[in-house]
């Protein structure tokens, strides 16, 4: 199961990067929610996958750079482009090339931080926040300065700003993906399909040459349908490598978890929707929105809110013992017992 998961989350982070270097909103969203849910099932990062789960955690929150009332972190004030320099100072520490991108990226965050308050309105945050940003080290003095004076003059418009605009930061972010791209070309989820559907003489060359009526409705539909035959056959090849040296009457051959496929497929189709599939598969994935909240998990939700905040939902999940929860039940949760209360 862990290696399935580190799987999974290999090719979440390889869609999400592709989606957020294509600017396509609807997608890069939905795989944000797939590479979130596996991160926040975690009990610990694995060395290996720091950088993955870094980048995913950096690109969800330049992503969402310019809204300042979303919250990642406990403190209020930390706005998302913050809570992403704290991710890309952690990735950094992943690599040791890169020198001269890892720095413009920073140094464009740090500017950015301050200009999206400004942009806001909102002075004196954007002197706060200068503050938490900079240490006292010499090679930071000029671009604090140069900030501090851009803040006095309460004027979003400057050059320093325009020069390094949040455009800029979104290309360079997208410079670093490409690089990432290609050094990670070695998906095993991604390979892994590719010789299936080639050995397979399968569909993806049929199902694209086939005609359609142009309208994007037909062509969603036809896009879906290809990732469910990709999954599919994935899915049936996974396990049946996993049990074909299995004996005939072998109990390891009726033990198998397919919960946690059937979830990866849910996730990756948004099989909700896709009334046609097995009823069976679809409720393993949806049955615990429905599953009542017992007494103990609400105590466990409020021990985790009176250790580590509202709001920090991912860590109260990863310390607290829940039954098959995600954060956003958590969050939604804490909602209905705070009116309740």
């Amino acid at each position: 199961e862990a290696v399935a998961a580190e799987w999974m989350l290999e090719f979440a982070c390889s869609c999400l990067c592709r989606h957020f270097a294509e600017q396509s909103g609807a997608e890069f969203w939905r795989w944000r929610d797939v590479a979130q849910a596996l991160i926040n099932g975690l009990s610990q990062i694995p060395p290996h996958q720091k950088k993955t789960v870094y980048l995913c955690q950096v690109l969800i929150r330049v992503a969402q750079g310019k809204s300042l009332g979303l919250q990642f972190e406990n403190d209020q004030r930390i706005s998302p482009l913050e809570s992403a320099l704290s991710f890309w100072t952690l990735l950094e520490g992943e690599e040791i090339k890169l020198a001269k991108l890892h720095e413009d990226i920073r140094r464009l965050i740090q500017i950015q931080i301050v200009a999206v308050h400004m942009e806001n309105r909102y002075f004196k945050e954007a002197a706060e926040a200068l503050e938490r940003l900079f240490t006292d080290s010499e090679s930071d003095k000029p671009l604090r300065v140069k900030l501090a004076t851009v803040i006095k003059t309460k004027d979003p418009y400057v050059p320093l700003l325009q020069s390094f605009s949040f455009s800029l930061l979104i290309s360079k972010v997208k410079s670093y993906i490409k690089l990432f791209m290609k050094e990670n070309e070695t998906n095993f989820l991604i390979q892994a399909a590719t010789k299936h559907v080639a050995s397979k003489g399968l569909g993806t060359t049929t199902l694209q040459n086939r005609p359609v009526e142009d309208n994007e409705n037909d062509k969603s539909d036809l896009k879906t349908k290809k990732r469910f035959v990709l999954s599919i056959i994935l899915l049936r090849d996974v396990l049946g490598q996993e049990h074909e040296t299995c004996k005939p009457k072998s109990s390891c051959c009726h033990d198998v978890d397919y919960s946690l496929f059937w979830i990866y497929i849910n996730c990756l189709l948004g099989l909700n929707n896709m009334h046609n599939v097995g009823k069976n598969e679809v409720s393993l994935a949806c049955s615990r929105r429905r599953q009542r909240w017992t007494h103990e998990e609400d105590l466990e939700l409020k021990l985790g809110v009176k250790e580590f905040g509202v709001g920090n939902w991912a860590k109260i999940l990863v310390h607290g013992n829940f039954n098959n929860r995600t954060s956003v039940m958590l969050k939604d949760r804490w909602r209905t017992l705070s009116k309740i209360k």
